[in-house]
């Protein structure tokens, strides 16, 4: 572990030092700055896993290093002030250790640092794209069991182009053109498919974003819809549903 000490007293400095070379032996001190202007010009160069730093320097707080330099490894306040303790939490500290310190408190303050690190290994982000395709992937029952001469099969719910009503009995057509009827009814069913890939254009009616090819205007501010694969039935959307159907085309 590299660790940056920012004291500006001598003895204060060399006694962290101390505890740190017994309490982490396998550490390394980068350096030992006693202002705000030298720790900037420090830090500038070195990339410390961790950094000791008091708050009151000789030429002012500490916390002014953060308006001039990135810093992006946890910090340790080690003050005779608590009123700053607010400030230090609110920058990267991860503990605040109140002067005169003793062993404790720092070896306190190295258990804190080692299981911040311990946890963020333990708790890896996910790769942003894989999260953003599942976000994008559409949910909801993904196939449907059916019943047609003397035999049941499974129809996948990506190959639907859409389902429909016919004497009161829910009908499902695949981009095959293959047809099966269903036990459900067509409410049930649109509760269950993913409202992103299929909308319920009328009460008879439900498609698959994926079979839509073109829609025009049509009588009475109506619009005609038209599929990929033929509907027994023109599909056509009244102006009340209109905006919401042009809404849900858009957001994908």
């Amino acid at each position: 572990m590299n660790i940056i000490i920012i004291e500006d007293e001598f003895r204060a400095a060399k006694s962290l030092q101390n505890l740190l070379s017994d309490l982490k032996p396998d550490s390394r001190i980068l350096g030992v700055y006693d202002s705000i202007e030298t720790s900037i010009e420090g830090l500038k160069g070195n990339k410390p896993d961790l950094i000791f730093m008091d708050i009151h320097l000789s030429d002012g707080l500490s916390f002014e290093i953060f308006k001039s330099v990135e810093i992006t490894c946890p910090v340790v306040f080690c003050t005779a002030f608590d009123q700053y303790m607010l400030d230090a939490f609110k920058t990267k500290g991860v503990d605040y250790v109140l002067k005169p310190f003793s062993r404790e408190d720092i070896a306190e303050a190295l258990r804190k640092v080692d299981e911040l690190k311990k946890f963020f290994q333990k708790n890896e982000l996910p790769d942003l794209e894989s999260i953003i395709q599942k976000i994008n992937q559409p949910t909801g029952k993904s196939s449907f069991l059916v019943f047609k001469n003397q035999k049941y099969t499974t129809i996948l719910t990506e190959d639907i182009a859409y389902f429909y009503i016919h004497n009161e009995i829910t009908h499902l057509v695949t981009f095959a053109r293959e047809q099966f009827p269903l036990t459900q009814p067509l409410g049930q069913v649109a509760e269950q498919v993913s409202d992103k890939q299929f909308f319920r254009v009328n009460r008879q009616y439900l498609v698959n974003f994926k079979a839509i090819k073109e829609m025009e205007h049509y009588f009475q501010r109506k619009i005609l819809v038209k599929l990929t694969i033929e509907t027994p039935e023109k599909l056509l959307i009244n102006k009340e549903k209109t905006h919401s159907f042009f809404t849900w085309l858009e957001d994908r």
